[in-house]
């Protein structure tokens, strides 16, 4: 097995693709509104790539949050709401808060499980602060980090009693980045102990069975390298400081914020302390050219993927009218 993770051309598997993966065996896959048509259709996908693998437990992933990144969307799909309206919905009642997030990561799980799909990249535990990019903007809870850790916390469980593995984003923590890491490499210039802050939720939540790196640079923890390629950042903050030992992938190879070719990035991750790499285009030369420079995954990263499939073993049935309590939750609370 490969320590890859990596996204598809297209809404069924080409011939090549599925000579590439059965001769590479990554370690999973992550889908992509190209690669969604139709509840049909998408079963079929989750199906192949399983069979294809020989793998039950196949770490299938998606970006299902809610609001403006959906990968599943209506006709087929519900619409589900951004990660701010529980925040704003929790200042008048946490509690009522917690329950509707905890809903809502059910609804999700509920429809990701019945297509096939294993993991949902939720949730997103990022803490912004005035004046940052608005690439985390509304897919955030809000401003206050113990807030944000019992969000969170209620989007894992909901998500653990769907049948889905959720990953805790983006750690250390993408709030202050005043560049969108998919364009540029930012910089956040903030202290050590102003940097506690942003930890506090991943600190809250280091027993998820997955989590993504940020690319985004910290000076106070290391100003030369970015958290995803960073050791300091990886085994100092991530594995040390915050405390979090589940499956770390970093965030996608193919964005700006990272320098020099994609098995050049490859390598830097997994050589910091990533378990595994996250490829999204789908191109399938880069998939080719990861595939044949990368190592096999070590025996601690297979481990710790194991763990992280065996986590949310439990029945999605209980998840029916999941969204409609959600809403009346929402509708009670905001109203």
């Amino acid at each position: 097995m490969l320590p890859l993770i990596l996204g598809l051309s297209g809404p069924k598997l080409t011939a090549a693709e599925r000579t590439l993966f059965a001769a590479a065996d990554p370690a999973g896959y992550i889908l992509f509104g190209r690669n969604v048509q139709n509840p049909v259709q998408l079963r079929a996908l989750t199906d192949d790539l399983r069979s294809l693998s020989g793998r039950g437990n196949l770490p299938i992933l998606v970006d299902q949050e809610g609001g403006r990144v959906q990968r599943l969307t209506p006709p087929h799909w519900r619409a589900h709401p951004p990660a701010e309206l529980f925040g704003r919905l929790w200042d008048i009642a946490p509690m009522t808060a917690i329950e509707a997030a905890r809903f809502h990561a059910m609804a999700i799980g509920a429809e990701l499980h019945a297509a096939g799909i294993s993991v949902d990249c939720l949730p997103l535990v990022d803490v912004p602060v005035a004046g940052a990019h608005d690439v985390i903007g509304d897919r955030a809870f809000g401003r206050d980090p113990h807030m944000v850790a019992s969000l969170g916390a209620a989007i894992l469980s909901g998500l653990r009693e769907a049948g889905i593995c959720g990953i805790v984003k983006h750690i250390p923590g993408h709030g202050r980045a005043e560049a969108d890491s998919h364009e540029a490499l930012p910089l956040v210039t903030a202290t050590a102990e102003e940097l506690t802050h942003d930890l506090l939720p991943f600190q809250k939540l280091n027993d998820a069975p997955m989590a993504m790196t940020a690319h985004v640079t910290y000076a106070a923890l290391d100003p030369d390298h970015c958290a995803s390629v960073s050791h300091k950042v990886i085994e100092g903050t991530i594995r040390g400081d915050i405390g979090f030992g589940g499956l770390l992938m970093c965030d996608d190879l193919g964005m700006h914020a990272l320098a020099g070719s994609l098995t050049e990035r490859m390598r830097a991750a997994l050589a910091a302390g990533c378990d595994a790499a996250l490829h999204c285009s789908g191109d399938f030369a880069e998939n080719s050219a990861l595939a044949e420079h990368a190592p096999s995954i070590s025996t601690a990263a297979r481990g710790r993927l194991d763990a992280a499939m065996i986590w949310a073993d439990a029945e999605p049935d209980i998840c029916a009218d999941a969204a409609e309590r959600r809403d009346a939750l929402i509708e009670s609370g905001l109203a």
